[in-house]
């Protein structure tokens, strides 16, 4: 018998892909073969319907020397995942962008359970996300599970650092403010409030039954307002064990802007893609340029000068 939460979860993924979504999937499955055993849409562009920007995508494989076939990348991967890749895909006369992140469907069932230090992967897909693809249903089901249980890690941390009584949406702000101060970002404080607004019911139906899943008690006031039943000592507890997680995220995400610089496929094109988006800039780079982006950075960075696209 499916839990309530994995219903809950069933429903959005029943949902159908957006057309321009379902081309690029088609393009990374085909690249990707058997390998790939799960394919996720996730990020803004489904939050708000937009699909003429930047799509994103997670594809789970089974092995990493079979998505790319170099064995340093998949060494990279493993120590630090996910890695990152620029995609376009021509589609009906346009264009089709996206961002893929790539990492073992192993790493990512490690990556949402609530033990682990790296707050970004269960964080994320706790969030709006759908199943794009799955080889079959075992890895439907596998990718269901680890999605569920990224949703029962946010809303257990939620319980432990949300206020004491409130509604579902404080327990969600207060997550989201968290998981923001964990990592280096450049969007604003109310970040975590913008995105509980682009699904608020759904994320007040979410929570009950995942803090359920998640064994955290809980009494609903007849105003509807929630108490979890948790004591003093094992907020503290919490608390303590979040300022660790604080700490190592924001070195974990300078090690991946690193990690990135020398391992982002296709990064060079997403590069001039956002140049020209937001400047109008067309830029075209030699060869050697696009074999060696870091030593040619002063010199594009010259030249932008120059154009007056940088001051």
């Amino acid at each position: 018998m499916t839990d309530p939460l994995s219903t809950l979860i069933d429903q959005e993924w029943d949902l159908p892909l957006p057309a321009p979504a379902a081309a690029l999937v088609a393009a990374l499955v085909a690249h990707g073969g058997d390998n790939v055993a799960s394919v996720l849409f996730y990020g803004s562009n489904l939050r708000t319907g937009d699909v003429e920007g930047l799509l994103d995508f997670y594809v789970l494989v089974d092995s990493l020397t079979g998505w790319r076939d170099s064995r340093p990348l998949a060494a990279a991967t493993r120590l630090l995942p996910p890695s990152v890749e620029y995609w376009e895909v021509p589609w009906q006369g346009h264009t089709l962008r996206a961002k893929v992140a790539v990492m073992g469907i192993d790493q990512f069932v490690r990556s949402t359970r609530f033990d682990g230090l790296d707050t970004t992967i269960w964080a994320r897909f706790t969030q709006p996300v759908m199943l794009a693809h799955a080889r079959d249903a075992a890895a439907r089901r596998q990718v269901r599970t680890a999605v569920a249980q990224a949703v029962t890690t946010a809303t257990r941390w939620a319980a432990l650092l949300g206020p004491t009584e409130g509604t579902a949406r404080d327990y969600w702000e207060a997550l989201f403010k968290a998981t923001y101060s964990a990592e280096l970002r450049v969007e604003k404080a109310s970040r975590g409030v913008s995105i509980v607004d682009h699904a608020a019911d759904r994320y007040t139906a979410l929570l009950p039954p995942a803090w359920a899943s998640a064994r955290v008690p809980f009494e609903e006031r007849p105003d509807g307002r929630l108490h979890p039943l948790l004591s003093p000592t094992e907020r503290a507890r919490a608390a303590s064990a979040w300022a660790w997680r604080g700490r190592f995220g924001k070195v974990l995400n300078i090690a991946r802007l690193v990690k990135a610089a020398f391992t982002f496929t296709g990064g060079v094109d997403y590069l001039l893609w956002k140049l020209h988006r937001h400047s109008g800039v067309r830029l075209e780079l030699t060869p050697w340029q696009r074999r060696h982006p870091i030593l040619s950075a002063p010199g594009i960075l010259w030249k932008l000068k120059r154009m007056g696209v940088i001051r």
